[in-house]
């Protein structure tokens, strides 16, 4: 299909509703190597549709190419799918359009909006929603499990459909806004204040130690004391930082997995790890 340089617009409100209810059954496909990628593509597939009709190259391109790597707080999916869907009807019309900056901008988008969706949603109103519902049930009051539902999924759901609307609304200007809303530098912090939490949970979630000692008896040195006297977590960082070269080499995640288990058992037999 030969593009054009106007500007229309084919996505309409009954479209993003429609990608709303796409977007509840988002996590039902997770996995571990591409996480939310399927959801997310089925989530804009019946948009995609519109805006390829006529191309069918087009089209498929689209869908592969919304099946690279995604996760996110699901709540806030939808803001994504709306700035996307309005990028893809760029992409469908301008001859000079770069369709590898949707994908950057989805990868830009992760990690703030997780960060706020994450905290304001689950880290928030979920504990909220749960105080006060399990509060009412220990009473045997049929309102507990009744308001925690209400609690949490009535704001959880107009997020979304706002977050939709919002999203394409602002569409492929949206950085352009931002920037000069001074709004800029808040989303920088959170991607900084991102990468620190990330960095702690290394050391929390990524448990690797070693029982070996130097020496004998009383007087024996743990070789996991010395290595935790240079650099706390030390072992947990390289081990990571394996990882992380393995998966930029491409090699499967399930090799991963199986690799870990086997290395564990025999490294923990021979006394190699704790």
């Amino acid at each position: 299909m030969t593009k054009t340089s106007n500007n229309e617009k084919v996505i309409t409100k009954k479209d993003l509703i429609k990608m709303f209810w796409r977007s509840l059954p988002m996590e039902f496909s997770w996995h571990y190597e591409r996480q939310m990628h399927m959801g997310f593509c089925s989530m804009i597939s019946a948009g995609l549709k519109k805006i390829y009709r006529n191309d069918p190259k087009g089209l498929s391109e689209a869908l592969q190419r919304h099946l690279e790597f995604f996760n996110i707080t699901p709540h806030v999916s939808t803001f994504v799918g709306g700035i996307t869907l309005a990028m893809e009807e760029m992409n469908a019309t301008q001859e000079d359009f770069d369709s590898s900056s949707i994908n950057a901008v989805k990868a830009a988008l992760m990690g703030p909006l997780s960060g706020i969706g994450d905290s304001l949603l689950l880290g928030t109103l979920r504990v909220l929603a749960i105080g006060i519902g399990t509060s009412l049930a220990m009473q045997g009051n049929i309102l507990g499990p009744i308001l925690f539902l209400l609690i949490f999924n009535v704001p959880a759901f107009v997020l979304r459909y706002i977050c939709a609307m919002k999203g394409y609304e602002l569409g492929a200007t949206y950085l352009e806004k931002i920037q000069s809303s001074g709004l800029m530098e808040k989303f920088m912090l959170a991607a900084i204040l991102g990468v620190m939490v990330i960095g702690g949970m290394t050391n929390e979630l990524v448990v690797v130690s070693t029982p070996l000692v130097i020496g004998s008896g009383e007087s024996a040195t743990k070789i996991q004391d010395i290595l935790n006297g240079i650099m706390p977590g030390m072992l947990a960082l390289a081990t990571t930082g394996i990882y992380y070269k393995l998966l930029q080499k491409k090699v499967n995640v399930l090799w991963l997995i199986i690799g870990t288990a086997i290395i564990g058992i025999v490294c923990a037999q021979f006394g190699i790890l704790g």
